[in-house]
């Protein structure tokens, strides 16, 4: 939460083009379901969302923020003399209360695999103050993925952890830790971009519909695949996008994440196997990803994978809270 309240890091968000301006389409082209209406901004941070609300004529918005950058939010209401239609609200949308039921609810919930941060929850929950056939901007969030080969990224893994292969750091034998390093590293999810060549197959994918979620759902997310191999190789691990989609009554506007799309600061997310697979042009990949919930606002990732014709299987269990940054 403290992470969100430096300015900072709300600029980092603003200035994501793809991000903020899908966000003003979305709203503005779909301007008759704002219109005089009643609108829930959840997790405002500076309120961007809220003042485009207001441009695209909504007669009240309450702007919700349970970080420190909520001061922020009512200098900006303020400056732009705009006190008359927003009301900013300092605390969790699961322990404000609002005077009224709103008619749209809007917010910037994604993390990276799209579930990151657990802010979806609170997202489903603000369905407490939702009218009857509101609105939900975004409406649908899907997550992609697909088999991926990149020799040089697992070894690049292997290599970080070299460092615990000295035998004389000081005079101290350090090689009994490095298989402890490499374990560590290998749970550590990749955040950064790459070329759609690396793909084995076509993507999965798999769909959370906002409006019927419940909290509940958001807990144990399991995601079976089986993919057919476009080429033959290794495999070293599964790739993960996600795309949003805005539907208002006016047109359906989408924000996506692919490796196909302009880069957004949520880039893209790969997660390494334990042990590379070797598949056929042709052959069938089998498995699942299970992201369990936990207390650090992330997930656990468990990764079953099998070749269904050897019946070869490897996996991985990462750690979605700690993520390696390659593009650092």
């Amino acid at each position: 939460m403290l992470f969100y309240g430096c300015i900072s890091q709300q600029q980092n968000m603003m200035q994501d083009f793809v991000r903020t301006a899908t966000y003003r389409s979305a709203i503005l082209q779909n301007h008759a379901d704002f219109r005089d209406k009643v609108v829930l901004d959840v997790g405002c941070g500076s309120g961007i969302l809220s003042f485009f609300a207001v441009q695209a004529g909504a007669r009240r918005v309450y702007a919700v923020e349970a970080s420190s950058v909520v001061q922020h939010a009512e200098t900006l209401v303020k400056s732009n003399h705009l006190s008359d239609k927003i009301t900013v609200l300092h605390g969790k949308i699961e322990e404000i209360s609002l005077p009224e039921n709103v008619d749209v609810i809007i917010s910037e919930p994604m993390g990276f695999m799209l579930l990151n941060e657990r802010m979806l929850e609170s997202y489903l929950h603000s369905k407490k103050w939702l009218n009857s056939n509101g609105m939900m901007f975004p409406t649908f969030g899907d997550i992609y993925l697909a088999p991926f080969s990149d020799d040089q990224l697992y070894m690049e893994y292997y290599s970080r952890a070299n460092f615990w292969h000295q035998t004389n750091f000081f005079g101290i034998n350090l090689s009994s830790l490095q298989r402890a390093a490499v374990d560590e590293y290998f749970r550590q999810p990749v955040v950064d971009s790459f070329d759609i060549s690396i793909l084995m197959a076509q993507p999965v994918k798999h769909t959370v519909n906002f409006i019927d979620a419940e909290e509940k759902d958001l807990h144990r997310v399991e995601m079976p695949f089986m993919f057919q191999m476009a080429q033959a190789g290794l495999i070293h691990g599964l790739a993960f996008w996600f795309d949003v989609a805005f539907v208002g009554s006016l047109v359906t506007v989408w924000l996506s994440t692919a490796p196909t799309e302009p880069l957004t600061h949520w880039y893209q997310m790969r997660c390494l196997l334990q042990t590379p697979l070797f598949a056929r042009e042709g052959e069938t990949l089998s498995g699942k990803v299970l992201l369990v919930a936990n207390k650090r606002q992330s997930y656990d990732i468990q990764i079953e994978v099998l070749v269904n014709q050897t019946g070869l299987r490897s996996g991985n269990t990462l750690n979605l809270k700690n993520p390696f940054f390659r593009f650092a």
